[in-house]
């Protein structure tokens, strides 16, 4: 079903009778990251979702850093974003935007519901204002501060701001029903102490709007239209439109919730995928087992494969798990149709052709692409001594082996028929070398005695290759659910998730493979040059994707 075919989601719909009726006049969405992590496979979505509306409609998409705590936040998490959200293929509208250059505002807002007799200076710790608050069979208590004056709030919450108080010992509290029987109407703070740099706006501040006042009130003052935001969010929904109703905001944004991302096999919580990069489980955020954006473009996942898998997962308000063979499945396809073919030998054999001339070489020429003509042809240097896969030679074999056996024959991939004729082993009884005759008569025809060839088998010209290293990547844990419930999704770690291999031999036009560009190494799977690890000289390549589901075979064994 093409998207165009595919019936419209929920907000679709929505967005679309309110342009109709005249609610909004233009649909302007935004994507706001907190810049404190890398983004990861569930934020894909988000950012689908939202740009991916704004261009439908003929809109705009604002990318928004929500940089409200300067504890977690950093420059590099703030330049990873935005180099993802290009990566993946979107424009945002204008230049990038932070909360932060709204802080004056904001700040402003706050005495305005000081003014207003809706906030007030509260002295009670975090476990204090904890016990106050009530659970969500009992409710909260008002703080003994709650009833301060207006006048004395202000000279607090200017104190708070002039830094005279400690980290911790008073906040800012919206005033609103410490018997809400949602926990987030029971006087949340909007403003508390911290005293720390800011990477955007310096020492300027120490005191910081909280994430849910800060929100709304962006989303107000760029004139957002639709809110679009995952479903944990929905209890805060009331929050969001009380302070849009209390405060002189510009414009009347709405809120509208989707179902977050869940894929099975991965955690995407930010705090567990960053716990993952500092106790060493992988290197970095960008590691290619890692469910970020950086991590999935470094392994040679397209950002057209992703935007596929967010078409075929669709956009509901039900809360399920994707099994992440579909994400998997979207890789594989957008590969198949474009990745050039080439050939790479992952563990190799010594193939010695005895009655081919000593010294020469001779170039082959091979296609690019099975149906796409618009890649260029490679030529491959053919030469008395090559290399194949161990496992592609047997000394005896059954007939569903259709590879190279002992006095069989089998056809080189774009090149002749050999016929395996003698063994050479070591002294510790291992195959190190296999002397070969080559029928010269038969390149792109089968051989003139009509015994067919077995099988196709890929090899290298052990005199002109590319000597490089091979990461053979797998899913990073082995559980189908490695952190739901009381689970440590350490345990679930697999220890199978990474298999380097050392003296692998490439075809020669590999010297030239661009970082993450993606090749499908014949009968090996897609693999793409790293971009991190490797020389001009010794390249690093990864494995991004089997050429089959050959993990749901090794479960279901």
């Amino acid at each position: 079903m093409t998207s165009e075919s595919k019936p419209a989601h929920f907000l679709q719909n929505i967005i679309r009778e309110d342009l109709a009726e005249g609610r909004v006049e233009q649909l302007t969405t935004r994507f706001p990251p907190e810049p404190n992590g890398y983004l990861h496979i569930g934020h894909a979505k988000s950012i689908c979702l939202n740009f991916g509306l704004a261009n439908e409609f003929g809109g705009q998409c604002n990318l928004r850093f929500d940089d409200t705590n300067p504890a977690k936040e950093e420059e590099e998490y703030v330049d990873a974003i935005k180099r993802d959200v290009s990566w993946l293929g979107f424009e945002w509208a204008g230049d990038v935007r932070y909360t932060s250059d709204y802080f004056d505002q904001l700040h402003q807002w706050a005495i305005y519901l000081i003014e207003q007799g809706k906030a007030y200076v509260c002295d009670l710790n975090a476990e204090q204002a904890r016990e106050y608050r009530g659970t969500l069979k009992e409710p909260g208590k008002n703080s003994p501060y709650r009833d301060r004056t207006v006048e004395e709030n202000l000279d607090l919450f200017a104190r708070m701001t002039a830094g005279e108080f400690d980290e911790g010992s008073c906040s800012l509290r919206a005033k609103i029903d410490m018997a809400a029987p949602n926990i987030n109407l029971r006087d949340p703070i909007i403003y508390r102490i911290k005293k720390m740099a800011h990477h955007q706006t310096g020492d300027k501040w120490c005191v910081y709007p909280s994430y849910d006042f800060a929100h709304g009130q962006s989303d107000a003052i760029e004139g957002i239209s639709h809110s679009i935001c995952t479903l944990e969010f929905e209890d805060h929904k009331p929050l969001y439109d009380w302070f849009i109703e209390n405060l002189p905001v510009p414009a009347r944004p709405r809120q509208y919730e989707f179902a977050r991302l869940h894929l099975n096999y991965t955690v995407v919580s930010k705090r567990k995928l960053k716990q993952l990069v500092d106790e060493g489980f992988v290197d970095g955020w960008d590691d290619p087992r890692m469910p970020t954006i950086s991590g999935l473009r470094r392994r040679g996942v397209t950002p057209a494969s992703i935007r596929q898998f967010c078409e075929m997962i669709g956009v509901t308000r039900s809360d399920s798990t994707v099994d992440v063979g579909m994400l998997e499945y979207a890789i594989r396809d957008d590969l198949d149709k474009n990745a050039p073919r080439a050939m790479c030998v992952l563990k190799p054999l010594k193939v010695t052709l005895t009655n081919y001339p000593e010294g020469q070489q001779e170039m082959l020429s091979a296609p690019g692409h099975p149906v796409r003509e618009d890649l260029p042809t490679r030529e491959l240097p053919f030469t008395k001594t090559l290399y194949i896969e161990q496992e592609d030679f047997r000394e005896e074999a059954n007939k569903k082996y259709k590879r190279l056996v002992l006095s069989k024959k089998v056809r080189l991939r774009n090149a002749y028929v050999i016929q395996a004729d003698e063994v050479i082993k070591n002294d510790a009884g291992e195959i190190v070398e296999v002397r070969c005759s080559v029928d010269l008569d038969t390149l792109g025809k089968d051989p003139a005695d009509g015994i067919k060839p077995k099988g196709v088998i890929h090899w290298v010209s052990a005199d002109n290759n590319v000597d490089c290293e091979v990461r053979l990547y797998d899913r990073l844990f082995n559980d189908e659910s490695p952190d739901v419930g009381d689970k440590n999704f350490l345990e679930s770690v697999n220890p199978d998730n990474l298999e380097v291999l050392t003296g692998c031999k490439a075809e020669i036009g590999l010297a030239e493979a661009q970082p993450e560009k993606g090749y499908q190494f014949e009968r090996n799977g897609y693999f793409c040059r790293d971009s991190k690890y490797g020389t001009p000289d010794k390249p690093v390549f990864n494995r991004t994707i089997g050429l089959r589901d050959s993990w749901a075979k090794e479960q279901n064994k």
